[in-house]
């Protein structure tokens, strides 16, 4: 440090991640002026690069934009994921607010989405209509579409099939002026942000579907041209002493700048991060980091909204929050990191109540009146670049995992056994090619090698017009393009711990500065080996079945009733009569009398994000199993997310079920049981008494839903400190050969019933909500009371689209189903396009 004193900071380099913390942007700012030779440098491998290089071009600085997705009565995607894409900024906020405009609660009105994209997305999924294109078309699209709405668009060649949709798009979204938005997505080239910013601000909606603000990140650079520049100082020999704060560049920076060549020419190494990772090999000193959920901080969240990060634990291993570590550099060493928060905030609130502020904004979350104002501007489509010539051979897209994000996630068992929301498999990433593809190379789809859900896959050798390759599984998804493949990063890794280490390829190795999402000239080589991959869905097609039932909005007008139309397979209730070899608790003494629970899931509003399962599993100690026992169909989670495709594989519709417990009235699984494991409570849960279970699994083999989970082995682990800590208190940690399944969370019922109790009143209706049901961000599942008629799940279920799954067995599950609504445009019957 005396050194870079002398130097004023000359050959200290710093290299962080995005930073939205506004403390630690006054921390870096503060050792910047104190070393003004020093330089902060940024890269983050799956931030919005094109993103950034758009709004310089449509505003000529760069500019954050959010979007109001409730004001918004047709939407069109070029590519963007934005209802459950975890590198879109908002995805939640913007798909709870989405499906609020299509519960049909007011009348028969839905907001109408149009997807235009290059690899499939739960996005795509629940698009009215759904434009297949390769990664370099969706740039033709968009132009097309300016040139139609007038703001200078480039004439393009289109395919009969896009020219239909441009067509039909822009008609739509010119009738809807200043009630539509057109949304670019993260990983498409500048010009698409630019002209889709072009074409919002044409039809009216800024300021009322689009609003443009000041950046939320603290300096927002381009990414890859900040670590170009780090790496040529490194080359240069002008570094002397590198701390890189999080992030992991010796696995993920561009693979043509050789950052590892590089980075030991500097003379003086340190990291700082949560884990050892694949840099850590290269550095001379380590600083153990906390957990984000062990240190204070703060950060803005996408629309500026400024938001405080609040331990939930003290640190476990003694590890140092970034504030600490940028502590030790200026004349704070040993300022803890709530002191260094607080600090700031102080000088950010001088006047009046400092400690009420404090207290306030801890307890809310949020710093109250932060919300950035809007920027008044306008994009301009006048600067675009020509368009580029059509790409050669196999186009290939790079994109974060669905679950692991872009590899920070993978040391995270419970996302590793986290089912992809489209593909369902686990524990490794795959190469996605299109079903046209894989049947032109002789490839089939689930060569059953073991069992039902272990599936070989060949795999795939993708060579790179630079030499480099990289070897994968394929997975021939529906609605994939044709002549394109998409690698997904995060996998790969070498060393990040026992759970991630050696799981799935890595992606960066081919992944270059010049094209980081979008790249052609590729080749594709299948092999003669395979690749064993863990699916928990090995049936996508719903056979002319009706496990999901859906009309178009027309069909629902026409005929309220299309989810019930064939009484004969629905279950009856026929009140105090037996009709069934099953009890018939209604007639027994102090069932249902008070209480009478029940759940509905509204399939028009599931994403399929899988944050259900994810919940469900925190709240209920479930255990993780590992790849090979997934692969032996014996995952654990409560709660599924049955996939399904129906129509053309080449652009099929989609459709997303969650299947938790149906709690049936007349239970299969409740006669079957030799020790009355599995009871029948006077509340219409089906409850299960661990202790008393010894493992016939006669209950899962009568279940027809299939949402019982057997632990074939001691799969929690009773002795690891640290993992006591992240258990729930509230609900039993289950052992080897015992049977579980969803409760209802009967543990948070449990507590409203004492509280009410205590207060000599009923339950509110409200006041429980399961572990999925508070998560869902788009509120599709809805638990209560159905002996409340006023109750919202009552009303769901007494709805004409209410549906019970497997009717037909009259099992007369508490959980049912509304039928789904989709809401195409007339000029493009078919719902869905492929070019």
């Amino acid at each position: 440090m005396d050194v870079a004193m002398r130097s004023k900071g000359a050959g200290l380099r710093i290299l962080t991640e995005t930073i939205t913390s506004p403390s630690l942007a006054a921390q870096l700012n503060a050792l910047l002026k104190e070393f003004p030779a020093a330089k902060w440098h940024q890269y983050e491998p799956a931030g919005a690069h094109a993103q950034r290089a758009g709004a310089r071009m449509a505003f000529g600085e760069p500019v954050n934009t959010y979007y109001r997705v409730e004001n918004a009565k047709v939407i069109l995607s070029l590519d963007a994921d934005f209802l459950s894409g975890a590198w879109f900024p908002g995805f939640v906020r913007y798909a709870r607010d989405f499906m609020r405009g299509r519960k049909l609660e007011n009348g028969d009105q839905m907001n109408r989405l149009y997807v235009a994209e290059s690899a499939p997305s739960t996005t795509g999924a629940k698009a009215d209509h759904r434009l297949v294109l390769r990664p370099s078309e969706v740039e033709n699209v968009a132009r097309a579409l300016a040139a139609k709405v007038g703001v200078g668009g480039t004439a393009v060649n289109l395919t009969p099939e896009q020219q239909k949709f441009v067509d039909a798009v822009a008609a739509d979204l010119m009738e809807h002026k200043g009630k539509c938005l057109v949304v670019p997505g993260e990983f498409q080239s500048p010009a698409v942000y630019a002209l889709a910013q072009a074409i919002n601000g044409a039809l009216g909606n800024v300021g009322q579907t689009v609003t443009y603000i000041d950046p939320v990140e603290v300096d927002a650079v381009e990414h890859g041209q900040s670590i170009k520049e780090l790496i040529a100082d490194m080359n240069a020999g002008k570094v002397d002493t590198l701390v890189i704060i999080g992030g992991n560049p010796a696995y993920n920076a561009p693979v043509d700048l050789d950052f590892l060549s590089a980075v030991e020419k500097v003379k003086l190494r340190i990291q700082f991060s949560s884990y050892k990772n694949e840099t850590t090999d290269y550095m001379h000193w380590h600083v153990p980091g906390t957990h984000y959920l062990e240190a204070w901080s703060d950060a803005r969240s996408y629309d500026g909204t400024a938001i405080v990060i609040q331990p939930m634990i003290m640190p476990l291993y003694d590890g140092k929050s970034e504030h600490e570590v940028l502590a030790m550099f200026t004349d704070q060493p040993g300022t803890s990191s709530h002191d260094l928060v607080q600090t700031y905030w102080k000088s950010q609130h001088p006047t009046g109540d400092f400690e009420t502020f404090w207290r306030t904004s801890v307890h809310d979350g949020f710093v109250a009146n932060t919300i950035s104002a809007p920027k008044q501007i306008s994009a301009k489509a006048g600067s675009l670049p020509a368009p580029s010539a059509p790409a050669d051979g196999i186009e290939v897209s790079f994109r974060p995992d669905p679950t692991i994000y872009d590899g920070s996630f993978i040391n995270n068992a419970w996302l590793q056994e986290t089912p992809k929301p489209l593909s369902r498999n686990t524990w490794d990433n795959v190469a996605m090619i299109s079903p046209a593809m894989a049947q032109a190379w002789k490839l089939d789809r689930l060569e059953d090698q073991n069992d039902h859900q272990s599936d070989a896959q060949r795999i795939l050798e993708i060579v790179f017009p630079d030499g480099r390759k990289v070897e994968a599984p394929y997975w021939p998804q529906p609605g994939h393009p044709d002549n394109a493949i998409t690698l997904f990063l995060g996998y790969g890794q070498t060393k990040t711990g026992r759970v991630g280490t050696g799981t799935g390829y890595d992606a960066y190795k081919v992944r270059p500065s010049g094209s980081q999402y979008i790249g052609s000239g590729v080749k594709i080589n299948v092999t003669n080996r395979y690749w064993n991959i863990a699916v928990t869905q090995g049936h996508f097609s719903m056979e002319n079945r009706e496990p999901v039932k859906v009309a178009t909005l027309e069909e629902f007008i026409n005929n309220k009733n299309f989810a019930n139309e064939h009484p004969e397979e629905e279950s009856k209730d026929n009140g105090d009569k037996q009709e069934s070899l099953y009890s018939n608790f209604k007639t027994k003494e102090n069932f249902y009398q008070k209480y009478a629970w029940g759940m509905s899931i509204d399939l028009n509003s599931c994403v399929g994000c899988q944050a259900c399962a994810v919940a469900c599993q925190a709240e209920n100690n479930i255990s993780v199993v590992g790849k090979e026992q997934v692969q032996r169909g014996r995952e654990m989670q409560w709660i599924r997310i049955d996939s399904y495709y129906e129509g053309d594989p080449a652009n099929p519709s989609v459709y997303f079920q969650p299947v938790p417990c149906m709690q049936c009235e007349n239970a299969p699984c409740e006669p079957v049981c030799p020790v009355g494991a599995t009871t029948h409570s006077t509340e219409g849960l089906n409850d299960m008494v661990y202790n008393r279970c010894v493992g016939t699994r006669y209950c899962s083999n009568n279940c027809p839903y299939k949402v019982r989970r057997f632990n074939f082995f001691l799969f929690a682990d009773f002795d690891t400190p640290s993992l006591k800590l992240g258990r729930n208190p509230d609900v039993s940690v289950r052992s080897r050969g015992v049977m579980e399944k969803c409760t209802y969370c009967v543990q948070r019922i449990s507590q409203a019933r004492i509280a009410a109790e205590k207060e000599d009143r009923d339950i509110r209706e409200g006041e429980i909500k399961t572990a999925c049901q508070q998560v869902c961000p788009t509120e599709a599942i809805i638990f209560g009371d159905i002996n409340n008629k006023n109750s919202a799940v009552a009303k769901l279920k007494s709805g004409p689209r209410r549906y019970d799954l497997l009717a037909e067995l009259n099992t007369r599950p508490r959980t049912t189903y509304v039928a789904a609504v989709r809401n195409p445009n007339p000029k493009l019957a078919s719902g869905t396009e492929k070019a």
